[in-house]
């Protein structure tokens, strides 16, 4: 299970919720397991000419007594024939054709089928997900829904549908909930962060000095190992952040590259430098200077620092070097690229939504798996970075999985 239950379970106490309900294809992916690819893509425009731009909607129910439940299209419903959840209610018509005797199948599929071929009451998802809520006697609950994914029209439907109920926009809290990893996210992450590690020092040590064959070698190792891409981005002499890969690297080049993949929906990000030769001793002495950084935001990764004294640390140790022009910070990382927490100075704001108020320098806590980075781009010069991933313990902090960084990467062909 994906889903972080007892803490969103404690959360959901904490805020008087009786029932969570996630619209967006990311949180109901957290929520259920549920997924297809097609959520975060498909727009309302796409099939109804003259249609708005909203995704088509969604959702994932939560209740704090009971069982969860999914509300999915019934032409993609196969894609939850294996979910922990098995409380599926569809809409509209089903698409499919059972005009032939269908022979008997191995469960779940059977199961399926037999719900797929029995009338469906819902016109819309929206129906679906009050037809949940009424038979669990929640029309008049305390509802934590997540605004953001909510189209007009359905946030109008359940306004009409629900007139009893208190509808609280959820969108920060879960957020919040996610962003303490349970078991199974940290295994994923573990290996895509794993997986992205091989395919991208195999792709560094590459001979030759194209970035697309670096990019291309990265692309197809991690699709032999079970993920997808998602990033591979570098420096070009030191002046800002690369992905078009027609670039050619200089017999001297020094720089910035960054990489990264999702397994099953969870992403690694990470990076380091990337050295065309050894370093000269102006760059030599800014890359220690990064490396200074990151130890001293390692040495306050643990349970109740605030994100704001990490970064603090980080950016101290790079003003010790004299090194003004970088920023240093760091960010958890999940389902997203970017989760809770966010590492960077205080902002002053605040996380708050209907359900939670709380300030936005969030205190770390066990269990949160976060990225340090610390780059520096010298503008005509060069680009140096450092980027790795940590999981949070009860007492401190460990590697995610084994990323070296303590020194720059050069490939053996140039060293030698």
């Amino acid at each position: 299970m994906l889903l972080n239950k007892a803490r969103a379970l404690e959360y959901m106490r904490r805020c008087e919720v009786d029932v969570l309900i996630a619209t967006s294809p990311v949180n109901i992916t957290y929520f259920t397991g549920y997924y297809c690819w097609l959520d975060p893509l498909f727009k309302d425009y796409m099939m109804v000419p003259g249609a708005s731009s909203d995704l088509g909607q969604r959702y994932a129910v939560l209740p704090l007594d009971g069982e969860a439940a999914l509300v999915v299209s019934p032409l993609f419903a196969v894609n939850a024939a294996d979910l922990w959840v098995n409380d599926l209610h569809f809409f509209g018509g089903s698409g499919l054709d059972f005009s032939l005797d269908a022979d008997v199948l191995p469960e779940p599929s059977q199961h399926l089928f037999d719900h797929l071929r029995a009338p469906i009451p819902n016109n819309t998802p929206t129906d679906a997900l009050l037809t949940i809520l009424k038979a669990r006697g929640l029309s008049d609950a305390r509802i934590g829904i997540e605004m953001e994914g909510l189209t007009p029209r359905a946030r109008n439907e359940l306004t009409r549908g629900l007139p009893n109920a208190q509808l609280k926009d959820s969108s920060n809290l879960i957020r919040l909930i996610r962003m303490v990893k349970s078991e199974e996210e940290i295994r994923r992450l573990a290996r895509a962060a794993e997986i992205s590690e091989i395919a991208a020092m195999e792709a560094l040590a590459l001979p030759g000095s194209r970035t697309a064959d670096l990019v291309q070698h990265y692309r197809a190792r991690i699709a032999q190992l079970g993920a997808d891409f998602d990033h591979f981005a570098y420096g070009m002499y030191g002046m800002g952040i690369a992905t078009e890969p027609a670039h050619v690297l200089g017999g001297d080049s020094v720089e910035y590259v960054d990489f990264g993949c999702r397994y099953h929906y969870y992403f690694s990000d990470s990076g380091t430098t990337l050295a065309q030769r050894a370093l000269p001793p102006a760059l030599e002495k800014r890359y220690a200077a990064l490396q200074a950084s990151m130890d001293a935001g390692k040495k306050l990764l643990r349970p109740d620092v605030k994100a704001s004294a990490v970064q603090a640390a980080m950016q101290q140790a790079l003003k010790e070097h004299e090194i003004t022009e970088s920023f240093p910070h760091g960010h958890g990382v999940g389902l997203e690229v970017r989760d809770y927490p966010i590492i960077v100075p205080d902002s002053g704001l605040r996380i708050r939504d209907g359900c939670v108020d709380v300030p936005a320098d969030l205190p770390l806590e066990a269990n949160m798996v976060v990225n340090l980075e610390a780059p520096l781009f010298l503008a005509g010069v060069g680009s140096l970075h450092i980027e790795e991933t940590y999981l949070i313990t009860a007492n401190g902090y460990q590697p995610l999985v084994a990323q070296e960084r303590s020194g720059v990467f050069i490939p053996a062909a140039v060293a030698g």
